[in-house]
């Protein structure tokens, strides 16, 4: 297949009028990534074998997937948690080749490095979700028509669309109704470009050596065979980090003079430092989180305080978008809707989070906020007797809730 058919082919089936960007993910696939400034092609492949972009990735995905989502219906004395068969696709599995876990994961993974992902939802006759099954962005082309959107799917060579009813469509950062940017290939692009750059330098200075780099001289001429020979041998015996410290024997009068590493090469392998902080800037990751340990964090000291920083910066964007598109596409009314529990993420250590759980009952002779059976029932304890009322320390009795 030319590579013309195989642009075609990723396209179908064809819509009349309907243009492309050439900045278009599936053609940037195909035809292997735009050419940063280094020289090197960005996508999403590429981009994860730069190491600050996968801890970034898996950092943010693998936080996700860690939540569970609870199910809430709407009262008039606040909200109720219910039992629905949804519960079972949104946190144990939601098909049959898929975890809830992976799937939110890819969820997350094609967020950060596509901008937008997909997951179609199988209904019954009844019109009840059934199944979840998540797409690769590239089986996907959106198609706006009015303010309807329709997914035209090529999924293993089997065509079909898909009413906006039926997918969810969670977009990522600069959502404009249609599509959404990717880190990698607006606010990442070139800094990923220059790692992977300086990675391919790394490694061929370290098998260079590593240290230092040597000049032959002769006082007698020499041809250009002889040179190439030179070079030749020298590359097969003394080059590399198998053959440091083994003795060097020159004759025929050759001197060689060695040249110490150059304050470019030290700079550029510093410069490595930089990319990780400019790629984790691009997520929104705080560097220190994906191991670069020389950076300090401004969200204030201890594991507590960063994580509920990295919840509320980092976490809440992801989080909020999958629920807004999950609510709007499964319940279509705010009488119910589901919440990710981040009560795991913002813990603290545990003489901390055991006096918040005690004021929380109203143990400091202060008004309760939960009940010793709602407090039990967040640490997975069964309910007491009498563990429904809520402490009033006005009255110095607790009163029915």
């Amino acid at each position: 297949m030319t590579l013309l058919q195989r642009i075609a082919s990723a396209f179908k089936p064809q819509v009349k009028n309907q243009t492309y960007k050439s900045g278009d993910s599936r053609i940037i696939d195909l035809l292997g990534g735009y050419r940063s400034a280094s020289g090197y092609a960005v996508n999403e492949e590429s981009a994860m074998r730069v190491s600050a972009v996968y801890a970034c990735v898996r950092l943010i995905a693998g936080a996700v997937a860690t939540l569970p989502l609870h199910i809430y219906e709407r009262n008039p004395e606040g909200r109720k948690e219910i039992d629905s068969p949804l519960w079972y696709l949104l946190n144990e599995s939601p098909h049959k080749r898929w975890t809830a876990a992976s799937m939110w994961e890819w969820v997350i993974k094609c967020n950060c490095l596509r901008g937008d992902a997909f997951v179609v939802l199988i209904r019954n006759a009844a019109g009840v979700v059934t199944e979840f099954r998540p797409l690769h962005p590239n089986m996907v082309r959106v198609h706006r028509e009015g303010d309807r959107l329709t997914y035209y799917v090529n999924e293993y060579e089997r065509y079909y669309g898909v009413d906006q009813d039926d997918m969810l469509h969670i977009p990522g950062f600069g959502y404009d109704g249609v599509h959404s940017q990717s880190v990698i290939e607006h606010a990442a692009f070139q800094s990923i470009g220059v790692a992977l750059a300086t990675d391919e330098y790394s490694g061929t200075f370290f098998a260079n050596g590593a240290m230092t780099k040597h000049l032959i001289s002769s006082d007698k001429k020499i041809n250009s065979d002889q040179v190439d020979e030179l070079r030749r041998i020298y590359s097969d015996k003394y080059a590399g980090t198998n053959n440091s410290g083994k003795p060097m024997v020159l004759s025929e009068g050759l001197k060689l003079t060695e040249l110490s590493m150059t304050s470019a090469d030290a700079e550029l392998l510093d410069s490595r430092k930089y990319q990780v902080i400019d790629i984790a800037r691009a997520f929104g990751v705080p560097p220190h989180m994906i191991g670069a340990q020389e950076t300090t964090s401004s969200w204030g000291s201890g594991v507590e305080q960063m994580s509920i920083g990295f919840v509320k910066y980092t976490l809440n964007p992801y989080l909020n978008r999958i629920t807004d598109e999950v609510n709007r596409k499964i319940f279509r009314t705010s009488r119910y809707y589901i919440e990710f529990q981040l009560d795991g993420l913002l813990k603290g250590d545990s003489k901390a989070e055991s006096e918040a759980d005690r004021q929380a009952i109203g143990g400091s002779q202060g008004p309760g906020w939960l009940t010793p059976n709602e407090l039990r029932k967040k640490k997975n304890l069964p309910p007491i007797a009498g563990g429904d009322v809520l402490y009033d320390p006005k009255k110095s009795t607790a009163i029915a809730e």
